[in-house]
């Protein structure tokens, strides 16, 4: 997915939507192949394959101009820079490195060579 303008910084660029399901139907769909799930909490997750806006089609980068947001039980992309027309719109997948390892290919400098986040346990 491409911008088709310029797009200022800290701008909402798109919300991600979908059929609204409990953690239990998300954990039978992502069984399958291939899936757009979103997780709003720990309760709800969107289905962008049913009733998506297109977010869902939003590639996967280390280095992204976006950036997911949920507020209010809205999943909102936001833009960290500015991005100009004609620009790839990237945003960071985050997945948990407890889903597996999925090569990451996305050309960036910063590429971790995953799209799977490890995350640092905080002290204290």
């Amino acid at each position: 997915m491409y911008a088709g303008e310029r797009i200022p910084p800290n701008r909402k660029v798109i919300e991600y939507t979908g059929e609204r399901i409990n953690s239990q139907e998300a954990k039978r769909r992502d069984a399958g192949g291939p899936t757009y799930l979103f997780a709003l909490d720990k309760r709800w997750t969107l289905d962008g394959s049913v009733g998506g806006s297109g977010a869902e089609l939003i590639n996967h980068c280390c280095e992204p101009n976006l950036i997911s947001r949920v507020m209010k039980g809205h999943i909102l992309y936001m833009s960290l820079r500015e991005i100009q027309p004609a620009e790839e719109l990237t945003v960071d997948y985050n997945f948990d490195i407890s889903s597996g390892r999925d090569e990451c290919r996305c050309g960036s400098p910063k590429c971790r060579g995953v799209i799977q986040v490890t995350r640092k346990k905080r002290s204290g």
